[in-house]
């Protein structure tokens, strides 16, 4: 076995185990192809550390508002199915939607600017 923080997959001769590693994974890829525009371009990494499982999604720049939704309500409902599933099958899961190279959206403000009168 080598650690998934080395970018190496563990290996296991148990097909169940294996199974479970990526039922989230294939979820996520099923529900995210499904709502875009662009599924070619829907990319996941799966990512396993103490902490439990890390699923980083990429998607096409004009498919960033479906995935999120109005007030990130989309996002929220993935990562709750997510959970599910997660639980399902004695892990945590965690998704973290990634900005697609080339993004329009403006960069964020730490702080409101001060008004000097």
């Amino acid at each position: 076995m080598v650690s998934a923080r080395e970018g190496k997959v563990e290996s296991t001769d148990n097909p169940t185990e294996r199974m479970s590693k990526v039922a989230d994974q294939e979820f996520l890829e099923y529900l995210v192809k499904a709502i875009v525009d662009h599924p070619e371009d829907v990319k996941i990494e799966r990512k396993v550390d103490e902490m439990g499982v890390l699923l980083s999604l990429r998607v096409h720049a004009q498919d960033m508002g479906q995935v999120v939704g109005r007030q990130g309500q989309t996002a929220n409902a993935i990562r709750s199915l997510l959970r599910i599933v997660g639980i399902k099958h004695d892990a945590r899961v965690n998704l973290k939607i990634e900005e697609p190279e080339g993004s329009t959206r403006p960069p964020q403000q730490s702080s409101p600017p001060e008004s000097k009168e």
